[in-house]
């Protein structure tokens, strides 16, 4: 079966030059044992590096009395396991893995490493511009760092207008000890879908993006 290479690109948002790169992004170390080529965790290392770069200069840009203790505890929180988590969650990208033998033996560490491998993926392909852009794009800065709350946000939007508050859908999938929730936000006769390891951090997701649907509307 042909790898789905555009159908990557189209989740993440990026276009490889070099295929192959986009490839070993996904290669796990049981799948490039069995089958040959390069592995993902070179890419995981010049990841990790990138991502802690761009979150440096995001948060020395974005908070200008932070002391040094204090951007050093929030770095922390923006780039550990369950960040990284929620942003591949967020993408739907964790079902492209190329792994030997069974899934059901993919970890959280796994899936949250394939953020940092499709970091290192771009940046090698395209530079340091396209690895920033996708990191602040789809990485859970805002989300961890701000206090929000879109789900509120969205209900007050509609208000505000005479309109009805919105509904949500949600379905869970997976293990019990690994769930996935998947969750629909309606309004206005328009929908949106969150993906989390939560109920609530997935209403969030879909609430926060339909909430920009419908501003972008009116």
């Amino acid at each position: 079966m042909a790898f789905p290479y555009a159908e990557i690109e189209n989740k993440i948002g990026y276009v490889f030059e070099d295929k192959a790169l986009l490839k070993e992004a996904f290669t796990h170390s049981t799948y490039a044992n069995a089958h040959g080529g390069k592995d993902n965790e070179r890419l995981e290392y010049l990841g990790d590096a990138v991502l802690q770069l761009v979150v440096t200069e995001w948060q020395y840009k974005d908070d200008e009395r932070a002391s040094e203790g204090e951007l050093t505890r929030e770095r922390q929180l923006l780039v550990c396991e369950d960040a990284l988590y929620e942003a591949v969650q967020e993408l739907n990208v964790k079902g492209y893995l190329l792994v030997e033998g069974s899934r059901a033996n993919v970890g959280k560490k796994t899936i949250s490493s394939l953020f940092e491998t499709l970091i290192a993926a771009i940046y090698l392909d395209g530079g340091y511009a396209p690895a920033k852009s996708f990191i602040l794009r789809y990485g859970r800065l805002r989300a961890l760092t701000k206090p929000q709350n879109p789900k509120g946000e969205l209900q007050e939007y509609l208000q505000k207008r005479g309109e009805e508050p919105p509904t949500y859908e949600s379905k869970k999938t997976g293990k019990d000890n690994e769930p996935t929730f998947y969750c629909v936000a309606l309004a206005r006769g328009r929908s949106a879908t969150g993906e989390a390891r939560s109920k609530r951090a997935a209403e969030q997701i879909a609430a926060e993006k339909l909430l920009q649907i419908l501003k972008n509307e009116d």
